[in-house]
């Protein structure tokens, strides 16, 4: 994606035909209001985008004996809605370019109305596995909103602004996860656990809400389109994958125990539905709070400094939970695993911040400055934030099927952790030596530097701003 001068006017639709954020004048004037403006409906939109997606992390909850689907075959639910959810942020990156952002918001929240619709049919018991399956696989689309609304947003915002702004966007549509573990919990302890389809009633008409305003309120912008080029260039850019390796790591483990937690608790420590469901959103909802706060900290000390802390206490609170787990300790288990989303939470921030610098910085390294550096930045930026997020989501599938695995068998999950505390090990190691090492200087970003303040002139915009 790319923000260039339309050649013609399109009409009807809100769209505005300008659109430069590097501006400070037009920004100041005119712009901010309205990159505000999106940017709050944008988050409703995201909110119950990822309530959706993670429907069965509250469904599977209600799920009984009389169901007949044991905890592998729970967790593989869930595992089906998380790569779904994956796959389709690469066609959602780029419909934002293709119809508009607002046209493209209203369409991906009323989509949001086909899961809800179909898991109101079919949650009771006596229903084949396989059509709980393809219920799963309906609500993936919810995972596609988070890519479009990142991509619609990164436009409206200047670059000296993307790590509150992207880091705000995110953060309140990441809240959709613990508000509808919330609202399940709420259900369960009002009416019991028979009866999945009040949760569902109780959705339907937020998500015409959504479309109705996003239709009313946000606006397209016609300087973006899809550059072709710039997604062949990103992908061809080692940062790009090295950066999805990161994101596996923070949002990908957001988004896996977001939906695993509660599986967790039941099985492992014998939590009846309305035990785990007391329990299981207080820790999607503190990482959700915390990553405006990763991007401000990103914005401030700089998104690799801030990314690299975030991996080795998630390394330090993975060792922790694998203590507990052996040790059957449920008190220290949760105080590890909400310390888990809380630092995903961070990192997802920072590591968003990151991506723009990034591109920015290799723009500096290729001698461009000014207006054209910038230029270059957004261009592959915002073509590699969709990429970056399809493949960071597939972390959570990842940590469902580890889960699922370690499960069938040894009955618990320590094996898993034992996994993923590995995994962060090898995420700080990344971070440090392409991002941090020599001040940053690896790789294709070499050359690129930045002054901002007191901050050291030799420091790229990832490092230090």
């Amino acid at each position: 994606m790319t923000v260039t001068q339309p050649k013609s006017a399109r009409r009807g639709g809100r769209w505005i035909e300008e659109w430069d954020p590097e501006d400070e004048h037009f920004w100041r004037t005119r712009g901010e209001p309205i990159a505000r403006r999106n940017l709050a409906f944008s988050i409703l939109s995201e909110h119950i985008g990822f309530s959706i997606w993670t429907l069965w992390s509250v469904l599977v909850l209600f799920m009984g004996d009389e169901y007949g689907i044991d905890a592998a075959g729970k967790f593989f639910l869930v595992s089906v809605a998380t790569l779904v959810g994956a796959v389709v942020r690469v066609p959602y990156t780029f419909a934002v370019a293709r119809f508009g952002g607002r046209n493209w918001t209203v369409v991906s929240a009323s989509l949001l109305l086909l899961p809800t619709v179909a898991a109101w049919v079919v949650m009771e018991p006596g229903t084949s596995y396989s059509t709980f399956l393809w219920v799963a696989v309906l609500t993936g689309v919810g995972g596609g909103n988070f890519a479009s609304s990142m991509t619609n947003i990164n436009a409206f915002f200047p670059l000296r602004k993307k790590g509150w702004a992207l880091g705000l966007n995110a953060g309140g549509g990441n809240i959709g996860v613990p508000v509808i573990q919330l609202v399940g919990l709420l259900v369960i302890a009002v009416v019991g656990d028979g009866s999945p389809r009040v949760l569902l009633a109780v959705y339907a008409p937020l998500i015409v809400l959504a479309t109705v305003l996003a239709w009313r309120y946000m606006d397209n912008l016609a300087p973006v389109t899809n550059d072709t080029g710039a997604a062949r260039e990103s992908v061809r850019d080692a940062h790009t994958w090295i950066m999805s390796f990161l994101y596996i790591g923070t949002f990908g483990s957001f988004i896996g125990y977001s939906f695993a937690f509660g599986l967790v608790l039941q099985n492992q420590f014998d939590r009846t539905p309305l035990q785990a469901a007391s329990i299981t959103f207080v820790g999607p909802l503190l990482g959700s709070l915390v990553r405006p706060i990763g991007g401000l900290a990103a914005d401030r000390f700089g998104g690799a400094r801030i990314t690299l802390a975030t991996f080795v206490g998630m390394a330090v609170a993975t060792g922790v939970v694998i203590a507990a787990s052996r040790a059957e300790s449920l008190p220290v288990f949760l105080v590890g695993f909400t310390a888990l989303f809380v630092l995903s939470g961070v990192g997802n921030g920072s590591t968003y911040k990151m991506i723009p610098g990034i591109y920015q910085a290799k723009a500096r390294s290729l001698g461009l400055t000014g207006d054209a550096a910038a230029a270059y930045g957004r261009r592959l930026s915002g073509a590699a934030i969709g990429l970056i997020g399809a493949v960071g989501a597939l972390g959570g599938l990842g940590i469902n099927l580890a889960f699922r695995q370690s499960f069938l068998a040894t009955g618990s999950g320590a094996s898993a952790f034992t996994a993923f505390l590995a995994f962060y090990a090898a995420c700080s190691v990344v971070t440090w030596a392409v991002y941090l090492r020599g001040g940053g200087r690896s790789g294709a970003s070499a050359g690129g530097r930045v002054a901002a303040g007191s901050r050291s002139s030799e420091e790229p915009a990832y490092v230090g701003v």
